[in-house]
């Protein structure tokens, strides 16, 4: 894992389907935190969900913003911290916030 200094990015927002609801909230997430001037990739590739988390954990990005099928019903997303391992569901309208408080602490 990089450190947050040195990361290429900080964050990646992987959505875990390819369906139009959870595009559409990965890239609404993700131009949210990019207009919040966090570095921020999005993992768009038509590729099942375990091949993009394996190529953000290879990559080292500290932070993956998860947006699945089930946790957006819930209208959460699911924020996972690289360093722990720990993942926690973070209400979409909160996650900006709640990734730049990780990324400034």
């Amino acid at each position: 894992m990089w450190p947050l200094s040195v990361a290429p990015f900080h964050v990646a927002v992987v959505p875990a389907q390819t369906t139009d609801d959870v595009t559409a909230a990965a890239e609404d997430v993700y131009a949210n935190l990019a207009a919040a001037g966090v570095e921020v990739v999005i993992d768009d590739r038509a590729e099942r969900a375990g091949v993009k988390f394996r190529d953000v954990e290879l990559t080292g990005i500290p932070y993956r913003v998860t947006i699945g099928r089930r946790a957006l019903a819930e209208g959460m997303a699911e924020v996972t911290a690289r360093a722990t391992g720990e993942t926690e569901k973070v209400p979409l309208d909160a996650v900006v916030a709640h990734v730049r408080s990780l990324v400034n602490a």
